[in-house]
């Protein structure tokens, strides 16, 4: 597993980094309803905002020592609510094909295993790495892109070239990602099976 940050970490709930994150699962819904509704204007506005305080949230954590158990729950689960509910709602109105769906909920579903043997084992979630995060920025700027391209015109051609760019890179991303998380997962079973 990665090594543990040195900051102190703070059990409290109410600090500006779990409220950012708490409006960013606050905003999942809408952002689903307003993509099946067709309000691609105000869906691409809460992607935005979502973009912002998902960078803000983290930025502010480190530099307030405000890092929670709480925040290392709430910014990977609204990451992969935001990821999961653009993926159907696209998915829905057939912008995206469905293989790729397939293919970005399958390495969902090989890290719910991953998680499962390691509660199994006594250890936390893994954490979140860098190849991780970028995987989740390329598919954040995808999906926009990918939303607007579902138009005509150059600016829906533009949008098109770089969207399908950056989900390319991003689904790469993500599934490499999710096989160096099934190592260190391998690494420590094997560990634990040794030390008894």
């Amino acid at each position: 597993m990665e090594v543990q940050e040195t900051r102190v970490q703070t059990d409290r709930v109410l600090t500006i980094p779990n409220i950012l994150s708490m409006a960013r699962l606050v905003g999942v819904p809408l952002f689903l309803w307003l993509i099946l509704t067709k309000h691609d204007g105000w869906a691409l506005l809460v992607l935005a905002l979502s973009g912002v305080s998902d960078y803000l949230d983290g930025k502010l954590a480190r530099r307030w020592n405000q890092i929670s158990s709480l925040g290392r729950l709430l910014d990977p689960a609204a990451d992969r609510l935001y990821v999961l509910s653009t993926l159907f709602g696209l998915t829905w109105r057939e912008i995206l094909p469905l293989w790729l769906t397939v293919a970005l909920l399958a390495r969902e579903a090989m890290l719910l295993v991953m998680v499962g043997i390691l509660r199994r084992h006594g250890y936390p979630p893994p954490q979140v790495n860098f190849l991780g995060k970028a995987a989740t920025f390329n598919l954040m700027y995808a999906f926009p892109l990918l939303l607007l391209s579902d138009g005509s015109g150059w600016v829906a051609s533009l949008a098109a070239i770089f969207g399908w760019a950056f989900a390319g890179w991003g689904t790469t991303l993500y599934w490499w990602a999710g096989i160096l998380y099934v190592v260190q997962v391998r690494r420590l079973v094997r560990a634990d099976a040794t030390a008894d």
